[in-house]
């Protein structure tokens, strides 16, 4: 007797549960059957906002590559005018174990547009050098007969960079480095 009750409980109690389960898979297919009316109404959404956003994300990533080349052509600019003082300071008035002794701008020019820095376009980068005798004056652009050892030789190396940044209007920024040192040879 005992176990008749215990199985007429049981077996109550158990259709009881299943009329819960039941009552509740019902209530999540019409959850179910809302979530896709509502993923079906918002159909493209998704697409528009990953355009809208990956556009700004790649302009500031663009950008940012853009303004890292600019200050990369910067160093180089100033590179460039320190490597052509020190090609001018041993091909003075004195010079005579180096080729292309007595150097002016023409070949400080040349000189520099051959070092060839990579991503620098060389027909872009000019060179202005200039120097000053013991008496003060300034000879350029053949710094004859100023170049004698022990008067300052000073070079500037310019370059034209086209900054080109996604969205922005296009600009030309001129950088610009001067080196100054004392001729040698």
């Amino acid at each position: 007797m005992i176990r008749s009750a215990a199985s007429s409980f049981g077996s109550g109690r158990t259709h009881v549960a299943r009329a819960g389960v039941a009552s509740w898979l019902g209530g999540m297919h019409s959850l179910a059957s809302r979530i896709r009316r509502t993923l079906r109404a918002e159909a493209g959404t998704s697409i528009v906002e990953f355009a809208m956003a990956s556009t700004i994300l790649f302009a500031l990533v663009f950008g940012l590559l853009a303004i890292c080349l600019a200050l990369y052509s910067y160093n180089v600019v100033s590179e460039a005018a320190r490597e052509a003082t020190r090609y001018a300071i041993v091909r003075g008035s004195a010079c005579n174990s180096f080729p292309n002794c007595n150097i002016d701008q023409a070949g400080l020019q040349t000189y520099v547009q051959r070092i060839g820095f990579p991503g620098i376009s060389p027909s872009s980068l000019t060179v202005a050098a200039s120097a000053t005798s013991a008496t003060g004056t300034i000879c350029t652009p053949t710094l004859k007969p100023c170049n004698k050892p022990g008067n300052p030789v000073k070079v500037t190396v310019t370059y034209t960079f086209p900054l080109v940044i996604p969205f922005v209007p296009r600009r030309i920024l001129t950088m610009s480095s001067t080196s100054q040192m004392v001729i040698s040879q």
